[in-house]
């Protein structure tokens, strides 16, 4: 990198389009107050602070502070996110414009896919007790076997309960499904691309992220607004704006 190795290095949070001087102010990572700033070449920018050389513990604390130079940088720019600690053992500028001019044509290439777009994300959660009484309603099967169930001996209705256990489970796998598929269908044309994540919970009916042009955002948040007043009774949407495009884009650069 034409430097030598320091105990001192370069915490890289993103690259962006951008010339000429760009600071952010004292909010580097790593509770030191260290400025962040930006390091250009040939019209790109990556977003800097100095950092000791170490790897950061994934703590809330350093999870924030990396967090928060990002939603300052989105104020400006496009960002392509780097991911977490990603730290050169450069201690100087030259080593970051040195890397900027290696990887130039890998940049440019993503974050021209990131131009004037935003991932959004949403999350949504079938609502507990709510869910079932949909799914009692709803399955004439399960409903008539339950009301069966109440006539007959609690020693007698274990291994039917246990059944009936396992016939709703069923239903709300396919319920789930159901709504899963309406959601994606109402958004996935409001999107340049979708990104659909693991669930975590039973109740949890899609974890997904969207890449939306700037100029559509407005008409997606409609149709979001739209599906949860459909869907309210049911289900929590949890509707969160202008993420880092993690979901999008897969940098990995190399800072040795």
């Amino acid at each position: 990198m034409g430097s030598v190795k320091t105990s001192e290095g370069k915490y890289i949070y993103g690259i962006i389009r951008h010339s000429g001087n760009l600071d952010l102010g004292s909010i580097g990572i790593g509770g030191r107050k260290d400025r962040v700033y930006g390091v250009s070449h040939k019209g790109i920018c990556a977003v800097v602070s100095n950092t000791p050389v170490m790897q950061y513990q994934t703590r809330r604390v350093y999870l924030k502070a990396h967090q928060l130079v990002l939603e300052e940088v989105m104020k400006l720019s496009s960002v392509l996110p780097l991911r977490f600690s990603t730290i050169a053992d450069t201690d100087n500028d030259s080593g970051i414009q040195a890397i900027l001019e290696r990887d130039y044509e890998q940049f440019i290439t993503a974050l021209d896919k990131l131009k004037n777009k935003k991932e959004l994300g949403l999350k949504v959660i079938a609502i507990d007790k709510v869910i079932y009484n949909h799914i009692i309603k709803e399955y004439d099967d399960i409903r008539l076997f339950k009301e069966k169930l109440k006539h007959m001996p609690p020693d007698q209705a274990h291994y039917q309960l246990l059944e009936i256990g396992r016939m709703v489970e069923k239903a709300l796998e396919k319920e789930k499904e159901r709504f899963k598929r309406q959601i994606i269908t109402t958004l996935q044309p409001l999107a340049t691309e979708v990104k659909v994540n693991d669930n975590y919970g039973e109740r949890m009916v899609l974890n997904a992220a969207f890449l939306v042009e700037n100029d559509t955002e407005a008409t997606f948040d409609e149709a979001v607004n739209e599906l949860g007043d459909q869907l309210g009774s049911l289900l929590i949407f949890k509707y969160v704006g202008t993420l880092p495009p993690y979901n999008f884009v897969n940098m990995t650069i190399d800072i040795d």
